[in-house]
């Protein structure tokens, strides 16, 4: 299968268990044990705000093609209308999963794991402005 060629939203639905497994590894890898505090986390990781912000952060440091994924992913019309979300958050975060959907189907590990660390950098600093 292609992925060049490949539907943005399926692109997008296995971005987001990719993302899903890689927050889930690195929350056990920090030494979280509990499912309460281990859901609360993740759930940080994987909000709609924190995806586009990561995009948003992303999108000058991307190629051409990676570039064209993220705008089909954004543009893809899923159907949905999401529930705790901005539209716009709703359609960037799409798009972030449909990039690292992309990567995954390339074998690109490297992108991925890139990817993740701006997301977290997204938490950490969100976390940081509000203790202050």
């Amino acid at each position: 299968m292609d992925a060049r060629e490949t539907n943005a939203l399926a692109l997008a639905y296995l971005g987001d268990a990719v993302y899903e497994l890689e927050v889930r590894k690195y929350l056990l890898n920090q030494g979280l044990t509990k499912v309460k505090e281990l859901h609360q986390t993740a759930i940080k990781l994987v909000k709609a705000t924190t995806q586009a912000n990561a995009i948003h952060r992303m999108l000058p440091q991307l190629n051409e093609e990676e570039v064209g994924i993220v705008k089909r992913g954004r543009n893809a019309k899923s159907g949905t209308t999401p529930k705790h979300t901005e539209v716009i958050d709703y359609r960037y975060a799409t798009a972030f999963e449909s990039l690292i959907g992309f990567w995954y189907m390339n074998g690109n590990m490297t992108r991925i794991a890139w990817a993740f660390d701006i997301a977290r950098a997204v938490v950490e600093e969100r976390e940081a402005t509000a203790l202050t």
